[in-house]
């Protein structure tokens, strides 16, 4: 029987129908015997009438969580035992998660209310019931749930629990994997350390063949009986990858010792413990892709200490394994999440730091314990470079680029980021690019919504850095170079913001800026100017040198457009009158790149007689024109200079017209003097 919501004359449904029709779905869920498909098929009925009771509040309705009390929601919550199927387990925690939203504070209260009685009756079925919903709902009430972990003598229970000689496997499982879902919150990490880490160091280190000898096997599992000890030791060595992952995320993110107190031996020694775990992970994802997901997890946490990320990066057959795992993960699953994760540790690189920040830090590690707090040598460029150099070797690109096309915002994100550190490394960056990470980041930066700001800078810096090294005709085949103003325009502006003013996205957004300007497509540089222009003249005033002069050679390069030269600075405005004066001040500066960079510019404007006649018509405009064709070092500024002064207001022209006309000596002499100045004689 399926239930239908009553409805009104006109056909709106009536509150009363939506709470009856909630009420018949929670007996039916609660009287149980019902095919997997009937009951899965109700929880997804409930999650929708959940999902819109906000809205009907809104208009007046009073909520249908008012008629679900502790009864309820026991049933709900019991659909999230591991014991389930996974198809209702999945319809239950969406439920739930509806529920808690729905509900507010008094679905917190009944949560809180479910914990404490569960627990009070202390059966094992009992213990994996609010194990696994403790495990759905940390995500979503953290505060809540870190409070009820909390609660005097849980914690502290869990270690005669967990090393009793009579033991359940679905126990054990689901207790790990609530501590697994809390230790990321800070107050549970920390009492989790207190209270667990001594019986999960039992877990993880203590050799699978001991405990398989001592063990007493609680479970009545026809199969277990059947099968003896293969099973019994297959589950021990589940327990213990997973009681590893719960271990390195305890042990990742150090436990600060108490003001007063020393720091645990356990914490001194945890690095070494950690790479032998890693290795663990590693021989467990080569040798038993099941448990892929234990492996993946437990490396995406190891891998933050700079020794594991060597040891993994050293590691070919296992990096290509890990990208294996990647390809094949399903979309949007943690297991593509961990393993984008592993490949951003391994490949980032240090924040760059500014003289001041440097000497800072160093005051601060001094100052804290005498120096510990030194970053890692193999933390440093060259060491990152280095396993970046072996992460692109083991064929990562074109499966990031696959994944693009399905991940979601976060994953999306790390995508980002490991192409930006990989497009650090010039000689990677043609590779990137005939691989898809052109097309990839175009893409994700569209795709990333607004509000996401340093993703999608880092995915323009990362286009710009590889467009700097590559030749736009190759890289724009099927896609127009256009697409990649926009990107690349959003970053020329720094960042508002960054703690600290950073150059660099800016002089390299320049630069790929420039080299897309360079080729003979016209509407390129008319699509620089119509959506970069304003920030491009800024940074011709930049009192960074490298910056304007990458400023100017952008300018240099657009202007060999004449439509836009003559747009930008010949249509006779005061603006562009005093673009003028600034190019012409930019080619009397001290910096050789930046006088050719601007004589470039002046060049090809002068082509344009009115443009010609208001460089002469500055002040100093012909002294600096004529300077430039005296430069005593540059062959390619002197080149310009003479360009430029053969094309001023027509000047061998007019000059050849005047000595034509004149019979005087005088007026001969002075016109044959003016056209060897002209033309760079003396």
């Amino acid at each position: 029987m399926v239930a239908q919501a009553a409805t009104t004359s006109d056909g709106a449904e009536t509150t009363q129908s939506r709470r009856d029709t909630t009420l018949l779905l929670l007996a039916r869920l609660m009287e149980g015997g019902r095919e997997d498909e009937e009951t899965a098929a109700d929880l997804g009925k409930l999650t929708k009438l959940l999902d819109e009771d906000a809205e009907k509040v809104k208009q007046g309705e009073p909520p249908i969580t008012s008629v679900i009390d502790i009864d309820c929601v026991d049933t709900i919550f019991g659909f999230l035992d591991m014991r389930q199927p996974d198809a209702i387990r999945a319809q239950a925690v969406l439920c739930t998660t509806s529920y808690l939203h729905a509900a507010g504070a008094r679905g917190r209260e009944q949560v809180s209310e479910f914990f404490h009685a569960r627990m009070q009756r202390s059966t094992y079925d009992d213990y994996i019931v609010v194990f696994c919903t403790a495990t759905v709902i940390f995500p979503i009430e953290y505060e809540l749930m870190a409070e009820l972990l909390m609660t005097e003598g849980f914690l502290a229970s869990l270690g005669p629990l967990m090393r009793r000689t009579w033991k359940s496997k679905k126990v054990e499982t689901a207790c790990l994997e609530m501590l697994g879902a809390a230790c990321l919150n800070m107050n549970c990490h920390a009492a989790i350390y207190k209270y667990c880490i001594d019986w999960l160091e039992d877990f993880v280190f203590i050799e699978t063949e001991n405990v398989v000898e001592t063990m007493w096997e609680l479970d009545t599992d026809v199969e277990i009986e059947q099968g003896g000890a293969g099973p019994l030791r297959q589950h021990c060595e589940k327990t213990r990858g997973l009681a590893a992952v719960v271990w390195t995320k305890i042990m990742a993110a150090p436990v600060q010792p108490a003001q007063g107190q020393s720091p645990d031996p356990r914490m001194e020694s945890a690095t070494a413990k950690m790479e032998e775990i890693s290795k663990r992970f590693a021989k467990m994802l080569v040798d038993d892709p099941e448990h892929a997901q234990y492996a993946v997890e437990g490396l995406a946490y190891a891998s933050t200490r700079p020794s594991i990320k060597e040891q993994l990066a050293h590691d070919k057959e296992l990096l290509k394994r890990i990208v294996g795992v990647l390809e094949s993960a399903p979309p949007k699953s943690p297991l593509a999440f961990g393993a984008l994760s592993i490949f951003v540790h391994l490949t980032r690189y240090q924040p760059t730091e500014s003289e001041e920040q440097k000497r800072l830090r160093q005051l601060k590690a001094y100052a804290n314990a005498a120096g510990k707090l030194q970053p890692s040598p193999l933390n440093d460029d060259t060491h990152v470079a280095e396993r970046c150099k072996r992460v692109f070797e083991a064929g990562i690109t074109p499966v990031l680029v696959a994944r693009c096309k399905t991940a979601s915002v976060a994953s999306l994100s790390l995508i980002i980021f490991i192409l930006f550190s990989l497009s650090v490394t010039p000689a990677l960056r043609g590779q990137l690019a005939q691989q898809g990470a052109v097309r990839l980041l175009l893409a994700a930066w569209a795709a990333l919504p607004e509000k996401d700001d340093t993703a999608r800078r880092t995915a323009a810096q990362a286009l710009a850095r590889i467009l700097i090294s590559t030749n736009p005709a190759l890289v724009f085949r099927q896609t127009p170079p256009t697409a990649a103003i926009r990107p690349l325009a959003s970053i020329i502006t720094p960042d508002p913001t960054a703690e600290t003013r950073d150059l660099l996205p800016t002089f390299e957004a320049l630069l790929a800026l420039t080299n897309l300007a360079s080729t003979e497509d016209d509407d390129t540089r008319h699509s620089i100017v119509r959506t970069a222009w304003d920030a491009i003249e800024e940074q011709l005033f930049s009192a960074n040198a490298r910056v304007s002069t990458a400023a100017a050679e952008l300018v240099c390069n657009i202007v060999q457009d004449p439509r836009e030269g003559l747009a930008l600075f010949g249509d006779g405005s005061a603006k562009a009158a005093t673009r003028i004066k600034v190019v012409l001040a930019l080619a009397d500066a001290d910096d050789d790149k930046m006088r050719s960079a601007a004589g470039g510019a002046l060049a090809s404007l002068s082509a344009v007689e009115d443009i010609a006649r208001g460089v002469v018509a500055q002040p100093r405009g012909a002294e600096i024109v004529l300077g430039m064709c005296r430069d005593d070092e540059s062959e390619g500024l002197r080149h310009r200079g003479a360009v430029v002064t053969l094309l001023a207001a027509g000047g061998v022209e007019a000059l050849t017209e005047c000595a034509k006309k004149s019979r005087t000596p005088e007026v001969v002499q002075a016109v044959v003097h003016a056209l060897e100045v002209l033309l760079g004689g003396e």
